[in-house]
């Protein structure tokens, strides 16, 4: 366990969604003498549901809320003392980006705005004498690079290319968080991941759906031809690389977080499928039967691949979960959810 350290007050936004609710879990049992505060809007993406190991823990405080309501920001900052801001809270769903792109420039950009201006204001009221300023740490995504061909990897010094409304709007996020360390001073980090797996995800993402599909005998839908190419990062490995950017990265600095499990999105069903088949089999046949290619979504990026070298070199943190260990801890967790039994 992680050496205790003072109170401290963390305010931690979209909580109860997948990676923020696992990333609570984890905070609480490494420092016991944190205090978090979970601001969430409880959206499709999050639920009260992935709080259940925390909820009733006396150092976490449920805030049912819209990181886009002003006064509530204010309300919050003014009522607390704010020792850290660790930001999850977004729109990341990029299939609802291209149905819907309002609610990913409302929440993503102008929530993102608020929530540095009501930090900004606070920090700059209750600074003075403090050796080290209260970090904003900005979870990001790898998307804002864009697609890689076969080769090559995104790092820190990618260039923006973001191919959805859904990246185009963490994009200029990123570059909110990062004007307000050199305009104003935030001690601010920002972390880009790759595409995160685990127990809570949810369920219209691609792991969830390939195994809820399969066990309730429905067609296992893959885009395209399959090939598009994805680096997996179990979720708690993305925590562990969170608190150490969080408490040791360099202000105004960026981190990529990646594990270098590549996989096509046909590999993954398929392996999914035979996992399936191991584990919890069918009556009669495969489960492999069931993978459907349907037709591409538009602007969908071929490869993401994550160079993790600096994060390993600063701060000495590399992926601790095995590839396939992890996936069979999700596919049990799952199954479990969806109340499927053995055949």
């Amino acid at each position: 366990m992680t050496d205790e350290v003072d109170q401290n007050t963390i305010l931690i936004t979209g909580g109860a969604g997948f990676i923020g609710s696992n990333f609570i879990a984890y905070f609480l049992d490494q420092y016991p003498a944190y205090h978090i505060i979970n601001l969430d809007k409880l959206t499709y993406a999050g639920s009260k549901e992935n709080m259940s190991d925390f909820v009733k823990d006396s150092r976490h405080t449920f805030v049912q809320g819209d990181i886009c309501d002003q006064k509530l920001l204010s309300q919050i900052f003014a009522s607390n003392r704010i020792d850290g801001v660790i930001h999850f809270a977004a729109e990341s769903h990029v299939d609802r980006s291209i149905e819907g792109p309002d609610a990913f420039v409302q929440t993503n950009i102008v929530g993102t705005y608020f929530l540095l201006e009501a930090a900004k204001k606070a920090w700059e009221r209750t600074s003075s004498g403090q050796e080290e300023s209260p970090r904003f740490h900005h979870i990001s995504t790898d998307e804002v690079y864009g697609s890689l061909g076969k080769e090559g990897y995104f790092n820190e010094q990618s260039p923006y290319a973001p191919n959805s409304p859904y990246s185009a709007s963490k994009a200029a996020s990123d570059h909110l968080v990062r004007s307000y360390h050199h305009t104003y001073g935030m001690n601010i980090c920002i972390t880009h991941c790759s595409n995160n797996y685990g127990p809570l995800q949810n369920d219209e993402k691609l792991i969830p759906t390939i195994i809820r599909n399969a066990i309730e005998g429905r067609p296992i839908p893959i885009y395209g031809d399959g090939s598009n190419v994805r680096d997996w990062l179990y979720v708690a490995d993305h925590c562990d690389a969170i608190d150490k950017v969080y408490h040791k990265g360099r202000a105004g600095e960026t981190y990529t977080i990646g594990a270098c499990n590549e996989l096509d999105n046909m590999s993954m069903a398929t392996h999914i499928c035979e996992q399936l088949d191991i584990y919890y089999p069918k009556a009669k046949g495969s489960y492999k039967e069931q993978i459907t290619l349907v037709a591409d979504r538009p602007g969908h990026d071929f490869r993401y691949a994550i160079d993790a070298t600096k994060m390993s070199k600063e701060l000495g943190w590399k992926p601790q979960t095995e590839f396939n260990k992890g996936l069979l801890k999700t596919i049990n967790w799952f199954v479990k959810k969806y109340k499927i039994q053995t055949v």
